[in-house]
């Protein structure tokens, strides 16, 4: 039980508190917030979500988001591709919002992408830095009026090698900002949000160990829409946190069925991410009836808002809140079965859930990048 101990365990499960810290600290700066938006964004304006790796994944969950909050015109592109093709994203005479995500903020790409919009877009850009460390490169460069920048919580700067509390603080930090007309109404929605991951973590935390041990070579985790997004980030959890023994996928439910379907054997384990939506979630059924009639998995889990009636599937986990008491941020619930696998089937491989990378191929602050 040694894995207690460890920091990844301790910030996977003390998420819910670092929301409602990190509602606080948006709404503290509530009106600076609403000043700057109002002052660099109108319908002229693109947003341009970057960050690298698992930062770069909230940008491709908020694609499906940002309507929502009347934005127009958005995109995500990682700092990784801000950085080798940074001519293809911007356009000298177009005006941008560049949003910065980045949980230490000394990744050299995120500075790198800061410093090339700059040059292209000269007066055309404003940025908004959204990091979980306040002694980063990010956050120390020079104080700006076209610059909003937002630290969050202290300790969602994640000490151990996976991304966990700053992921989904940064991605709950960013919905905030766009949605800031109604933060004060948002309020008793991240309180809803963070108990409701608090019952999901202590409930079905011994579930998730339990199909962590099963004998699983790869993982295949499938979401709609934003969830998708949310897959992604998944799929890197377990995959990093087991050192690459275990090769995982992830795609949408329509998506999946045109090619990526063929990785399936009986030694994968299947995450569904489900649908709260009656018309999306008939999509999602189908397929996993059809999966079900062609192999037999190593094991399937599914995550959504409320039980799912598929009688005719055997699932080793279903993984739900309490009760129905749906929130306009609940996308974010989804994170924690990626978090768990990984960390669960870190112990059971006899893997450092800090440092599950034995050989060092990969580190917490990404390494050997020279920006030309």
């Amino acid at each position: 039980m040694g894995f207690i101990n460890s920091n990844t365990y301790r910030e996977i499960f003390h998420q819910p508190e670092m929301w409602r810290q990190t509602y606080n600290i948006i709404s503290e700066r509530k009106k600076e917030i609403s000043d700057f938006l109002s002052s660099y964004y109108n319908n002229d304006v693109t947003v341009i979500f970057t960050g690298a790796g698992t930062s770069s994944f909230v940008g491709n969950i908020l694609l499906y988001l940002m309507a929502d909050y009347g934005v127009s015109d958005f995109k995500s592109v990682a700092t990784t591709d801000i950085t080798t093709h940074a001519d293809s994203v911007f356009l000298k005479d177009k005006k941008y919002i560049l949003v910065s995500l980045a949980r230490s903020g000394n990744s050299p790409e995120s500075i790198a992408a800061v410093d090339i919009a700059d040059s292209i877009c000269g007066d055309n850009i404003a940025h908004i830095y959204i990091t979980c460390n306040a002694e980063g490169a990010l956050a120390k460069r020079e104080a700006k009026s076209n610059v909003l920048s937002l630290i969050l919580p202290e300790a969602t700067n994640d000490k151990g090698l996976a991304m966990t509390s700053s992921f989904s603080s940064m991605l709950l930090s960013a919905m905030l900002v766009f949605d800031v007309k109604n933060l004060d109404e948002n309020r008793s929605q991240v309180e809803k949000l963070s108990k409701k991951a608090e019952y999901m973590l202590n409930t079905y935390a011994g579930d998730i160990q339990k199909v962590a041990s099963l004998d699983f070579e790869r993982a295949v985790f499938l979401g709609s829409g934003e969830k998708k997004g949310i897959g992604e980030e998944c799929h890197l959890k377990l995959q990093e946190l087991t050192d690459g023994q275990v090769i995982c996928l992830f795609d949408s439910f329509l998506g999946f069925r045109h090619g990526p379907k063929a990785a399936l054997n009986e030694k994968t384990l299947i995450v569904y991410l489900f649908a709260d939506e009656e018309k999306v979630l008939r999509y999602e059924r189908d397929l996993v009836v059809q999966i079900n009639q062609q192999i037999k998995p190593a094991g399937q889990i599914y995550v959504a808002e409320k039980k799912i009636e598929q009688t005719d599937i055997n699932f080793d986990l279903e993984m739900v809140p309490e009760t129905y008491d749906k929130t306009n941020l609940d996308v974010i619930l989804y994170v924690l079965v990626g978090q768990l696998l990984g960390l669960f089937k870190n112990v059971d491989l006899n893997l450092d859930p800090d440092n599950p990378s034995a050989s060092g191929k990969i580190a917490r602050v990404v390494e050997g990048v020279t920006i030309y």
